[in-house]
């Protein structure tokens, strides 16, 4: 969506100002969007972007490459987040042998590999069955818990109830902010 690539760093606005960490990011160079896109936020996209040379493990190394973070440290933190989010036992799997709840998980690990402090979600649970769906939306609130700040784009109002704060976009307006109730 127009608004998730905004407030992630991949698009500027053609109107008005966005301001991150109090910089107008509209004013930005791409090396400097860049910069914030690699330090500070984690993607978890409703296509899952992965990379189907690669297995598991390597998937979720990428930004980890990009960062030059070396290998040994990669590959411990890459396996730490593919336990977390249940797939320890898959890491040498090409993703074309997972089921698409598992490519979305293994979407979510690369997402949190580098710990951002932001995680931007476009319909994270959108295929995953009922079950593991609830598992995602609790390791969000884990990591929510534990500081990171969590924006999840959603249709379906049985997650969006998970949420902290609910915002709506209709007709290209904003409302909400307030507490979901």
């Amino acid at each position: 969506s127009t608004c998730m690539n905004i407030i992630g760093c991949l698009d500027v606005p053609t109107a008005g100002t966005y301001r991150l960490n109090g910089r107008d990011v509209g004013k930005m160079s791409r090396n400097e969007l860049a910069s914030i896109r690699n330090e500070m936020l984690g993607f978890i996209f409703q296509q899952y972007n992965l990379l189907p040379k690669l297995n598991l493990l390597e998937n979720v190394e990428v930004p980890l490459v990009y960062a030059g973070i070396p290998r040994a440290e990669r590959h411990r933190r890459a396996r730490e987040v593919l336990e977390q989010v249940g797939l320890g036992d898959k890491l040498k799997n090409k993703p074309n042998q997972l089921s698409g709840g598992q490519q979305q998980r293994v979407s979510i690990a690369r997402a949190l590999v580098r710990n951002p402090a932001i995680i931007l979600a476009d319909e994270p649970t959108g295929a995953l069955d009922s079950a593991s769906g609830a598992a995602v939306m609790e390791l969000f609130r884990q990591l929510h818990e534990s500081g990171s700040t969590i924006i999840m784009i959603t249709h379906d109002r049985s997650i969006a109830k998970h949420a902290a704060k609910l915002m709506t976009i209709r007709d290209g307006v904003l409302s909400g902010g307030d507490d979901y109730e």
